[in-house]
């Protein structure tokens, strides 16, 4: 539902991360050596203007601004949080997006690799994202580790452990469908401190995806803020504040991801039926992106991708299974792995892959009574399919 929300300020002001700091140290097994620092950030990010802020009293008479639709990135992160940290964090993340975006839309493809004229021609677009969002992490000065699944081992980023963050991404997901245009995605989880393992997708203190396709966006949510929200890449190149999601309803719209799991998964057959029978509008795209996307924008609809003894998990945890959980539960929808939230699941291992549902309360539900009989949502009557 696109209404304004309330975010609490201390009038923090955005620091300005420049490119005449030098990338602090990190893991030797990674290099930067065939990017130009200059390329992402060769221009300081602006100081957000204190006048720009609109300032009003709740019933309890605390001061708080108000974060609208039409803000600029930068204006909303500085009214809806005072962590001066994680603006950096945002900021750069968002920089690097948009660098991402551009590279894709600009890169000839030919089997798996992608080459440009921009000297990018040795690596293939996904690994180019997977070093822009090293590159901007190290910049945010406010990362101490980083880990993604073209890199599934911990980067110091040279960040604070005290004050600091630790970020997983999954750099370009989807990058085996860039050739033929269909829209691709960056998904990556933000927690705080030194730790990525031994936490659960509820201790994350944000969690953003880019998307890019006919339009660029940066769907991003905060855990103390309402309600997931999109900005749009504007051709001047700023981030602009176009919708906020606080609520995910009910609607026909499907997207069944691992179909070959149905083979010897009859409850996952019988979950797919129901969609069929019941008339539901097929959409899936072959890109979690835009699927998972398209809930919080259309504000409605379900995402599967489930397991069978053939088809065995293959979506991973940390990378893209909880940041996006942590989305759609911020939009007002639901996660599951069959039992519970995905967000409630503990991360052991970088590499811990599950199965995972997103959507609204009732398909939720249709879905853990499908599969296992009963749901954590709803007690009494089963609903849909699971009859």
């Amino acid at each position: 539902m696109e209404t304004g929300i309330a975010c609490y300020s201390r009038g923090a002001l955005l620091p300005t991360v420049s490119s005449k700091h030098s990338p602090p140290s990190i893991s030797p097994s990674f290099s930067f050596r065939n990017l130009k620092s200059s390329s992402l950030f060769g221009e300081s990010l602006r100081v957000m203007p204190k006048s720009s802020i609109k300032m009003s009293r709740t019933k309890n008479s605390s001061l708080v601004t108000r974060c609208e639709i039409g803000d600029s990135l930068e204006e909303f992160l500085t009214k809806a949080t005072p962590n001066k940290g994680l603006i950096s964090l945002l900021i750069s993340m968002g920089e690097a997006l948009r660098t991402i975006s551009f590279k894709v839309k600009t890169a000839s493809c030919g089997g798996t690799a992608c080459v440009n004229s921009f000297g990018d021609e040795q690596l293939a677009v996904d690994m180019l994202a997977d070093k822009l969002l090293f590159e901007a992490l190290t910049y945010s000065h406010f990362c101490k580790y980083a880990c993604s699944e073209e890199v599934p081992e911990l980067q110091d980023m040279g960040g604070p452990v005290e004050g600091g963050f630790s970020v997983a991404f999954d750099p370009l997901d989807g990058s085996s469908i860039v050739d033929t245009n269909f829209t691709v995605g960056t998904i990556f989880g933000v927690w705080p401190g030194d730790k990525l393992t031994g936490v659960t997708g509820r201790d994350q203190v944000a969690a953003a995806m880019g998307i890019y396709g006919p339009r660029t966006t940066y769907v991003l949510a905060l855990k103390d803020v309402p309600g997931t929200h999109e900005f749009i890449l504007l051709d001047e190149g700023k981030w602009q504040h176009v919708k906020e999601t606080t609520e995910v309803g009910e609607g026909k719209l499907f997207s069944p991801g691992n179909l070959r799991a149905t083979f010897d998964n009859p409850d996952y057959e019988k979950l797919i039926n129901y969609y069929i029978r019941e008339k539901y509008t097929l959409r899936y795209t072959g890109g979690m992106v835009p699927d998972v996307n398209q809930i919080i924008v259309k504000e409605k609809g379900i995402f599967t991708n489930v397991t069978s003894p053939s088809a065995k998990a293959k979506l991973r945890l940390l990378f893209e299974v909880a940041p996006l959980g942590f989305l759609v539960e911020k939009a007002g929808g639901y996660s599951s792995d069959g039992h519970q939230s995905v967000l409630d699941k503990v991360i052991n291992n970088l590499d811990d892959r599950t199965q995972v549902a997103y959507g609204s309360k009732n398909e939720i539900i249709r879905f853990e009574e499908t599969l296992y009989g009963s749901s954590r949502l709803k007690g009494g009557v089963p609903v849909g399919a699971a009859v």
